[in-house]
C-alpha cells in the first residue's frame, strides 16, 4: 500500500486509528479456547467488528512467537484473512527487528514478501546498513522506533548527542538513507510534548503513535502537535480495544471502544479541515 492510499482510507474512514493486536490466551474469553485456533477466532472477531472503524492492525509478533508453531501458524491466517477480506487496511508487523544487511534483507523479506504486510517495525540502533534493506521494497514501509512511550526510555533516547538528543539525530540522518521516503517513526502518545520538535524534522513523514488509553496517553495533545498537512498519524490502541470485555460480547465491546476514538478522530479532522 502507498502512502497516498493510506491518506485517501483515512480521509474516507474518517479515522487514523491502528488496533494493535496483542493476543494474550489468558486474557481472552474462555468460551474461544475451545476452538482449533483460539488466537485466529478472536482476532477474526475484533477485525470483523472494528474495520470500518480503523485504517490499520498491527499484531505485536511477541504475542504469536510466545505460542510456537501455533502461534505463528495463527499469525499466517490473521495476517491472510485481511489481505483477503479487508484489502484497504492498512497492516504492521510490530517486530522490531534490525540486524546486519543481509539477516535484515531476510527479516524483510519474511514479513513484506512471504506474511505481505505493508509495514514492519525496527530498531536503528545497528544504523544504515541494518534499516536500507528494509527500505528497498516498493510500497512497502519502515516504521523506525524514534522516541518510544516506555520508562527506559529516557535511558538512552533523550541523551544528548552532537547537542542535542539522541532521538532527533536518528530522525535527521535517517531522512539521509536510501528510499527514506519509505520511513515512518515509532513516537509514543506519553511523550506528547515532544511532538512539536518532531515536526521540526520530519513535518510530513507518517508517525506511528501508541500509548492512547491503557498507557494513558492523549489523543487531543498528540493532535494538537502531530498531525501534518497529510494527517500523518496512525494512533494505536491495543489492550483498550480488544480488551473490552472477555465474555461472549467481546467483540461488540470492542466496535464500541473503537467507535469512541473514531468519533473523536472525526471531529478533530473536521476542526483541521483535513
Amino acid at each position: 500500500m502507498t502512502t497516498q492510499e493510506l491518506i485517501v482510507q483515512i480521509k474516507k474512514k474518517k479515522s487514523f486509528l491502528c488496533i494493535g493486536l496483542d493476543v494474550d490466551l489468558e486474557k481472552i474469553p474462555s468460551h474461544l479456547l475451545a476452538a482449533e485456533d483460539p488466537i485466529f477466532e478472536f482476532n477474526k472477531s475484533i477485525i470483523d467488528a472494528t474495520h470500518h472503524l480503523c485504517v490499520a492492525f498491527k499484531p505485536n509478533t511477541a504475542f504469536y512467537e510466545a505460542y510456537g508453531i501455533k502461534g505463528w501458524n495463527s499469525l499466517n491466517k490473521t495476517i491472510a484473512y485481511l489481505n483477503n477480506k479487508y484489502p484497504e487496511i492498512f497492516t504492521i508487523a510490530d517486530a522490531k527487528r534490525g540486524d546486519i544487511g543481509n539477516t535484515s534483507t531476510m527479516y524483510a523479506k519474511a514479513f513484506f514478501e512471504d506474511l505481505e504486510f505493508d509495514a514492519v517495525t525496527v530498531a536503528p540502533y545497528m544504523g544504515k546498513d541494518s534499516v536500507e534493506p528494509f527500505l528497498a521494497f516498493k510500497s512497502k514501509h519502515t516504521i523506525m522506533l524514534a522516541l518510544t512511550s516506555n520508562e527506559g526510555a529516557f535511558d538512552f533516547q533523550t541523551l544528548s548527542v552532537h547537542g542535542h538528543e539522541l532521538y532527533k539525530e536518528v530522525l535527521q540522518v535517517s531522512k539521509a538513507w536510501k528510499n527514506s521516503e519509505n520511513l515512518m517513526y515509532v513516537v509514543g502518545a506519553t511523550k506528547a510534548e515532544y511532538f512539536k520538535e518532531i515536526r521540526k524534522i520530519v513535518p510530513n513523514a507518517f508517525l506511528l503513535v501508541p500509548g492512547i488509553g491503557a498507557q494513558g496517553g492523549n489523543l487531543q495533545d498528540v493532535c494538537k502537535y502531530g498531525l501534518s498537512e497529510n494527517i500523518g498519524l496512525l494512533v494505536n490502541s491495543s489492550r483498550g480495544i480488544i480488551y473490552a470485555s472477555n465474555e461472549k460480547d467481546f467483540a461488540h465491546k470492542a466496535t464500541l471502544k473503537a467507535m469512541e476514538l473514531q468519533q473523536q478522530m472525526a471531529s478533530i479532522l473536521d476542526k483541521k479541515n483535513l
